[in-house]
């Protein structure tokens, strides 16, 4: 019956406006175990620290859009992406995955009148609202330490829930596909170079040729490329592209995921 029932209404369609009841039980869940959540900010702060502000006394300033700035500003809206991406991958990858193959709270979940729309909804709303924490408690620190230049920065809150929504649709569609805890290393093979490599620390014109096209498409990059922008100052068309990447991004790994769900639980 439940296979029938998915060749006939299109996935979509079995749910996604109740999935709100899945993030409320989030709320209750992290609200005795709020210190995991809060622990996820302070690694890009660290980075923050030691890089832009540590390093940042031995790297002379950088140019960027006309203007000269501190070592320590450029880096800034990079470690503000990064606090969404992995606000954003680490509970829609891990936390999901015990839930889908060790707690079996989803099986539970679809004994009700919820669907597996509603919860990838729910799931990638909670995740993508994660990132956002992590962004807005780091947007206040870039504040706080004068590393803020435009009025456009009050963008930044926003268009990081964009970007939260891209990796955790991306982070829960992959975690799907896989079969145990080893599996996650994969996630760890991705996340660093991303980190390391999205222009977040050198400006794209420091890549040989190849490899500055290659940085230029990846998913962090769109990020870091708005948010240093919002941050900075230099708007351009070419942000819209950004945008779009993004939120194409968002919509197939959402696809991916309740499509994925669909077959695991309900076949």
């Amino acid at each position: 019956m439940a296979a029938l029932t998915l060749r006939i209404f299109p996935y979509g369609a079995l749910g996604g406006r109740r999935g709100l009841v899945l993030v409320e039980r989030s709320l209750m869940v992290y609200r005795h175990t709020w210190i995991i959540i809060v622990s996820g900010f302070f690694e890009p702060l660290f980075y923050l620290l030691a890089v832009g502000v540590g390093i940042g006394k031995l790297v002379p300033s950088i140019s960027f859009h006309g203007q000269v700035i501190d070592y320590t500003a450029f880096v800034a809206p990079a470690m503000l992406a990064s606090s969404a991406m992995n606000g954003a991958i680490y509970d829609s990858t891990f936390n999901v995955f015990w839930k889908l193959k060790y707690a079996k709270i989803y099986e539970g979940i679809l004994a009700t009148p919820l669907g597996p729309g509603d919860v990838a909804v729910g799931e990638i709303v909670w995740s993508l609202g994660r990132g956002v924490i992590y962004s807005a408690a780091f947007l206040v620190v870039c504040a706080a330490m004068g590393l803020v230049h435009s009025f456009a920065a009050l963008l930044a809150l926003p268009f990081a829930v964009l970007e939260g929504l891209a990796f955790a649709a991306c982070g829960m569609a992959a975690t799907t596909f896989m079969r145990s805890w080893q599996d996650f290393e994969w996630v760890t093979l991705v996340l660093l170079p991303l980190f390391l490599f999205s222009a977040t620390f050198y400006p794209l014109s420091t890549y040989p040729g190849a490899l500055a096209h290659v940085v230029r498409w990846t998913p962090l990059y769109q990020a870091v490329d708005v948010q240093r922008a919002l941050l900075l100052g230099g708007l351009h068309p070419g942000l819209l592209a950004d945008c779009g990447y993004l939120a194409a991004m968002g919509l197939i790994g959402g696809a991916v995921a309740v499509r994925r769900l669909a077959r695991l639980l309900l076949h």
